[in-house]
């Protein structure tokens, strides 16, 4: 393998995959606050905007957050769950890709492979606009990586093939991780099935609701503050052989 490859994880389930000098944006949520949720991690920089392709694995807010695709360049490709596009018409037609399993596209130096994800795949409970929930596998320069998106375990991930780097969401922003999502030891099972070179765990101690942390304490602690260290842990347990490790909000992660 001759390309480079790093993570910038900005929190959430929200990524930057570089494969040698090919970008890839995954469910980009930039903004510090959601509804009712609030960050508690550094806010993204504009370096966060910079990609050649962005992946959206599922319709829900936290994940295709209309204001933060609004702040990527107008000739960025956008791959969205078929049935969702209607939620981008105002980011350009041409630039809006829908897609669904199975598909295999050619897209901004990279190879993107669609995968089947469980889980809801609505827009949320005042519409009717629906799409599959996706997982991604993108290969560029000699490198790979795999994000599956939020989802539970799944036979077909003993498909995936292994990758470079996986990216896996293990936590939730409570006060329960309903069905749908990866706890942290699901979350080492997913990778044992595809495997890795590097896992790194996302979707956690990013959003929380104001003032739950509080009322919910519990919920805090297993769902915000540990899912990380309980990730690696279990890696360490079920596959010792792939390397596991946090990233920092904001910071890069060079994957050797």
């Amino acid at each position: 393998m001759t390309g480079g490859l790093s993570l910038t994880w900005w929190g959430h389930a929200s990524a930057t995959i570089a494969l040698d000098d090919v970008r890839v944006a995954v469910d980009p949520l930039l903004s510090d606050q959601l509804f009712h949720l609030h960050r508690y991690t550094a806010h993204p920089t504009a370096e966060a905007t910079d990609a050649d392709v962005v992946l959206v694995s599922h319709l829900h807010h936290d994940h295709l957050h209309l204001p933060s695709l609004r702040r990527f360049g107008r000739d960025v490709p956008i791959l969205v769950p078929r049935g969702g596009e209607s939620l981008l018409r105002d980011l350009g037609p041409d630039r809006v890709l829908p897609v669904a399993p199975g598909d295999v596209l050619e897209v901004g130096g990279a190879t993107v492979r669609v995968l089947a994800a469980t889980h809801d795949g609505g827009r949320g409970p005042h519409t009717r606009i629906a799409g599959p929930p996706l997982g991604f596998r993108v290969d560029a320069a000699d490198r790979s990586a795999w994000f599956p998106g939020d989802t539970e375990l799944r036979e077909d991930m003993y498909d995936v093939g292994r990758v470079d780097l996986a990216l896996v969401p293990v936590g939730g922003w409570g006060p329960t991780l309903e069905d749908g999502h990866l706890d942290p030891v699901d979350g080492a099972e997913a990778v044992r099935r595809v495997g890795a070179g590097l896992a790194v765990p996302v979707h956690w101690g990013t959003f929380w609701p104001l003032g739950l942390r509080r009322l919910a304490r519990a919920n805090h602690q297993r769902l915000f503050v540990t899912p990380g260290e309980r990730f690696l842990a279990a890696v360490a347990d079920l596959t010792p052989e792939i390397r596991a490790l946090l990233a920092v909000p904001g910071e890069r992660l060079l994957v050797s």
